[in-house]
């Protein structure tokens, strides 16, 4: 088995967690993955996985010298594909991280569609709500809401989405509905911190046209656009979030919105890979594939 076979393996049993596992789906003999492992370790003169009778994990050169297979083996995948002329079915593995909220209400529930459209493709898919080192963390393409600062990251923009002020009807009946800009100082607000600074963003809003930020009292901070809406519904305080999302909790009544005149801006919607000329078919094909789904809603 040559080195890049051998590497195949290895980050197929890491990602698995298994030799047995991994041979299956590789479709190989159990002792030829363990074979292929041990070779590799011995190559290179590191341990690379902690066996035990129960679960395979990765030493600290195993995941050191995963990251480097990953990228390796990505780029030998595009070297494949580079000159192929049927580019309608990619094969491979495609990284992904998208926002938790947009995950989970909007492209989990298409990607059947999406499957369906390319069955050589498989998708890493993390849902988070932090900055992700698209370079350092071999990572894709990720869908983000708000200003991007990266200029070394292609960002293709999608549309925007519109943000609202709302609370929960249990907090506000204890607490009035705020009228003007005024009432704000006599009520709580659920902060939403930076995961790069861990400073809270602020509370914002448009008065003529120009952006303004007020600084409120609030007993909770996150960093997970799930844990804002659960802290909001829970009574926690007022939050400011795309209205998209927020339908049905609006429509029953659970979620008002509140200072519909001083609403904060539009969050814009993009598509960011890192910056390559010749962006490989697996990536094209999912980036153009998710910048339409979203376009469809936020154009």
């Amino acid at each position: 088995m040559d080195r890049i076979q051998a590497m195949e393996v290895f980050s197929r049993v890491a990602e698995l967690g298994s030799f047995s596992r991994a041979a299956e789906q590789l479709n190989l003999p159990p002792a030829t993955v363990t074979n292929a492992v041990q070779a590799l370790e011995k190559h290179i003169g590191v341990r690379l996985l902690q066996r035990t009778t129960r679960k395979v994990t990765l030493t600290d050169e195993g995941i050191s010298y995963l990251d480097r297979c990953t990228r390796l083996l990505a780029e030998f995948e595009d070297v494949d594909t580079l000159f192929q002329r049927d580019q309608l079915q990619p094969r491979g593995v495609i990284r992904v991280d998208l926002p938790e909220r947009l995950a989970h209400t909007v492209v989990i529930p298409a990607l059947p569609d999406f499957f369906a459209q390319y069955p050589n493709l498989r998708i890493k898919l993390s849902a988070t709500d932090r900055f992700v080192d698209l370079i350092g963390e071999a990572v894709d393409c990720v869908v983000r809401a708000g200003p991007l600062s990266d200029s070394s990251l292609v960002a293709r923009r999608i549309g925007s989405m519109e943000q609202i002020n709302c609370a929960a009807k249990s907090y506000l009946d204890r607490h009035g509905r705020p009228q003007t800009l005024g009432d704000l100082q006599h009520h709580m607000v659920v902060n939403y911190f930076s995961s790069r600074t861990g400073r809270d963003l602020g509370w914002e809003y448009l008065e003529d046209g120009e952006l303004r930020f007020l600084k409120l009292p609030g007993q909770i901070s996150v960093a997970s656009s799930e844990a804002y809406l659960a802290a909001c519904i829970a009574g926690l305080g007022l939050i400011q979030a795309p209205r998209f999302g927020l339908e049905e909790l609006l429509e029953s009544g659970a979620v008002e919105e509140v200072l519909p005149d001083f609403k904060p801006a539009p969050l814009p919607v993009s598509v960011v890979y890192a910056h390559n000329k010749h962006l490989s078919p697996r990536v094209r094909v999912f980036v153009d594939w998710v910048a339409k789904l979203l376009a469809a809603r936020y154009a």
